[in-house]
């Protein structure tokens, strides 16, 4: 007889199979025939692990943009990992949420001036097809201002006490009521301030 407690001590977890469908795997064939080592395919890559919000606690609002999405493929240098392309299936799926998160998608990897490769999604892929679809991305992005180019107004300061991200707060009472100033995230715990001239 079979042991119930063990089965129910499991974790509620299990292997997804397959990783990557049939058109993402034959995808990725052509990717790495095509790039012949010149660079590393990484399948699956959350967005949130590519780009990163600037002043997190202000602009919370576009977290659920790209929270939990992905592109489905990252070229990078295989030595330094600096992404350099990204490619995206484009799946049968409604036609304004398509439409929508291509959108988004676009500006985002345009703005970050990283070429992104759209790929109707199909079974089998002609390499001169996904050539002239690269080259197209290439010249998409030719002449934009990259996200790496950061402003210091991006930025989030660290605390000067512990080190830790710093939130954007407002004064509540005293003389400086409703001014802006960041404080530690480990407030009350870390009394870390930086004020905002």
């Amino acid at each position: 007889m079979k042991d119930q407690t063990a089965d129910t001590q499991r974790l509620p977890y299990r292997l997804k199979e397959p990783f990557l469908t049939t058109t993402e795997l034959a995808l990725f064939r052509v990717l790495d025939h095509m790039v012949e080592g010149r660079y590393l395919i990484c399948p699956k890559v959350a967005l949130n692990d590519l780009f990163y919000i600037v002043r997190p606690n202000e602009n919370v609002h576009f977290f659920n943009k790209f929270f939990r999405k992905h592109v489905d493929f990252l070229l990078c240098d295989p030595q330094t990992m600096t992404p350099a392309f990204g490619v995206e299936l484009l799946r049968q799926i409604s036609k304004n949420e398509a439409r929508e998160f291509d959108k988004f998608m676009d500006e985002l990897f345009t703005d970050a001036g990283l070429p992104l490769v759209h790929v109707p999604s199909s079974e089998t892929y002609d390499l001169s097809d996904i050539v002239v679809l690269f080259q197209l991305a290439m010249t998409k992005i030719d002449g934009t201002t990259s996200l790496r180019e950061s402003h210091a107004s991006d930025s989030v300061p660290q605390c000067p006490l512990c080190g830790k991200m710093m939130v954007l707060r407002i004064r509540r009472t005293g003389m400086s009521s409703g001014k802006k100033y960041y404080g530690c995230m480990d407030s009350p715990r870390c009394a870390g301030v930086v004020s905002i001239n």
